[in-house]
């Protein structure tokens, strides 16, 4: 949830003529990560979270190519795309771990 409310936060500077291009898109791809977690948990079986944490994990690999794209742009400064990079590399890392987890509980 922290990376969703930074990519808010960072993108309501952004140029408007962005607001139907790479702001929706780095809103809709921060926005699945959780929201996919969540369904994943929800879901009935161990293999059905997997599989939602792996598409929270695409999702959150879209982040990371737009938050390089929107540095490349000059919407942030370098240390601040690095900042949420950083972000973004803890989520992949909770995420990873989680699945881990949830694999060997699946393997006994």
């Amino acid at each position: 949830m922290d990376l969703v409310k930074a990519i808010y936060d960072e993108t309501r500077t952004w140029p408007k003529e962005e607001l139907y291009g790479l702001t929706s898109q780095i809103r809709r791809a921060a926005v699945s990560v959780p929201s996919n977690i969540a369904e994943g948990q929800g879901r009935r079986s161990t293999r059905e979270f997997l599989n939602h944490l792996s598409i929270a994990y695409g999702s959150l690999m879209e982040v990371e190519t737009q938050i390089i794209i929107a540095e490349e742009q000059g919407y942030w400064p370098p240390q601040r795309a690095e900042a949420l990079l950083n972000l973004a590399a803890e989520v992949g890392r909770l995420i990873n771990g989680l699945s881990a987890s949830l694999k060997q509980k699946t393997d006994h």
